[in-house]
């Protein structure tokens, strides 16, 4: 008898719970994105001077709201126009800080998306500025960076352990370039 109870009692449970999935609007996708993990960003622009704390993807699903907002606070900041940036950049960079050990730390952006013009401008101001000519600034698929408190060669040797994209050291600048190119480093 006491079996039977627990029996129908966990079926009970069993149909509430499909009841209210069913029943419920988005009950199931709600339930689901309240669960997954949360990947958060804060950033500091070096440049503008603005911050931004934002989650910009829940589990697998990206925010289209957070990734426009990414977008315009990486905009071009001598000219501000906007790109849309690749997402996985900020996978990059979210994996990096938590490699890091600084996964609630603020990110210092030294330079997000530049546009033909200004990556120009920057190339031929000195023939030793490091600026590419067919630099990933331009297509939004890369950052220059800094962590607070963290040494530059310690967040360089992070970002090569990740083997996701391009690396690059700027030392006597005291930042570190990374993008979701080819993997490489300079």
């Amino acid at each position: 008898m006491r079996s039977a109870i627990r029996c129908y009692s966990l079926w009970l449970i069993v149909l509430w719970v499909i009841l209210v999935l069913l029943v419920v609007p988005g009950g199931a996708s709600e339930l689901a994105t309240a669960s997954a993990p949360e990947y958060r960003l804060r950033f500091y622009h070096t440049h503008t001077r603005e911050r931004l704390d934002i989650v910009y993807r829940r589990g697998d699903t990206y925010s289209p709201e957070a990734l426009d907002e990414l977008d315009h606070f990486l905009r071009d900041h001598r000219t501000g126009e906007v790109r849309h940036f690749d997402p996985h950049l900020f996978d990059l960079l979210h994996d990096l800080t938590a490699s890091l050990n600084d996964a609630s730390g603020e990110i210092d952006v030294i330079c997000g998306y530049r546009t033909p013009r200004s990556n120009e401008f920057l190339r031929t101001r000195s023939p030793h500025t490091g600026v590419a000519r067919h630099s990933l600034h331009m297509e939004a698929e890369a950052i220059d960076i800094r962590l607070p408190g963290i040494p530059t060669a310690a967040v360089r040797d992070a970002a090569l352990g990740l083997h996701r994209g391009g690396v690059g050291y700027y030392r006597d600048s005291d930042f570190v370039h990374v993008d979701v190119g080819r993997v490489r480093h300079w």
